[in-house]
């Protein structure tokens, strides 16, 4: 027996007219006919009879309707606990860079929490954008913020949130911070502070000195951006690093941006998720919540989406 059945039976139970119930279920009565007959043949005994022009339920139609209204009941309950535990008591697996999490992320997730608190939030750092598209292909993270070059995807719905600023920085005292221009030429001879291997910005940072034939002996590798920061204030050499980043040492003049002459090719961060994801009510609103956290972000600083 098919739901549908349960549900035409109960209500023609209830209103004993077969073109009453066709109207109420948006049916045609030969529908509703079909049905009964079915579900007659089904349980091997007949549930209406009719009494000259009349319709009413047989003994073993009355009885029936006990344990109908019961079993619709029942699947209600189910429905309404099945969908308010997905919805009321669900995981949110996010991933994304470091750069992301400590700049940009906290107001965000502030935000989400105010308006889903019983939601669990979960954050996986992504220490490389192929980690995290790789994640999210199967099925490990929810959403994710993955910034790169624009790239064309084919699982993944990629949609850009901002542009990305990188900043050539170096100590206060360094002899490159009063040029009025730097080439990557001069760069030749520094020492460069840089993220891992996989980053996305380094990797662009690196092809744009190879192209310029520059090529620096000197590299320190950190998985932290707040050590780079700190071992360029130091001294120790200058690294490339994303504008939210640095802003606040460039202001209290604790690190200085290089006047570097570059063509990088553009950042962007954008958020993602697998194209046959479900987006469950929570999920939508941490993807709009997104948008709006970003689009006030390029509105602040100028900066084009």
């Amino acid at each position: 027996m098919e739901l549908k059945q349960l549900k035409t039976f109960k209500i023609a139970a209830e209103t004993l007219n077969f073109t009453m119930t066709a109207k109420q279920l948006n049916f045609a009565q030969s529908s509703v006919t079909a049905q009964i007959k079915n579900l007659e043949a089904e349980l091997g005994t007949p549930l209406f009879e009719r009494l000259g022009k009349r319709l009413v339920l047989t003994e073993a139609g009355r009885h029936y309707k006990l344990y109908v209204d019961e079993m619709l009941r029942l699947t209600e309950e189910a429905h309404t606990k099945i969908s308010g535990t997905i919805e009321e008591k669900g995981t949110l697996i996010i991933g994304a860079q470091e750069s992301q999490c400590t700049y940009r992320l906290p107001a965000i997730l502030k935000a989400f929490k105010q308006a889903y608190p019983q939601i669990k939030l979960i954050f996986k750092p992504a220490n490389s954008d192929a980690t995290a598209r790789e994640q999210l292909i199967k099925g490990e993270l929810d959403i994710a913020f993955i910034t790169d070059v624009i790239k064309s995807e084919t699982q993944l719905h990629m949609e850009t949130l901002i542009q990305e600023k990188l900043k050539l920085v170096a100590s206060a005292d360094h002899s490159l911070v009063n040029e009025v221009s730097v080439s990557s030429k001069d760069l030749e001879t520094e020492t460069l502070l840089l993220t891992e291997s996989s980053c996305s910005y380094r990797i662009v940072f690196e092809e744009t000195l190879s192209r310029a034939g520059c090529f620096p002996p000197a590299k320190f590798e950190f998985v932290s951006i707040e050590a780079i920061k700190q071992c360029v204030m130091a001294g120790l050499g200058i690294a490339i690093l994303p504008s939210m980043t640095v802003e606040k040492e460039i202001l209290s003049g604790s690190l200085k941006e290089l006047r570097w002459e570059n063509s990088l090719v553009p950042i962007y961060t954008s958020i993602a998720w697998h194209k046959d994801k479900m987006i469950a009510s929570y999920l939508q609103f941490f993807i709009d919540l997104s948008r709006k956290t970003f689009r006030e972000t390029v509105s602040a600083s100028g900066e084009n989406a």
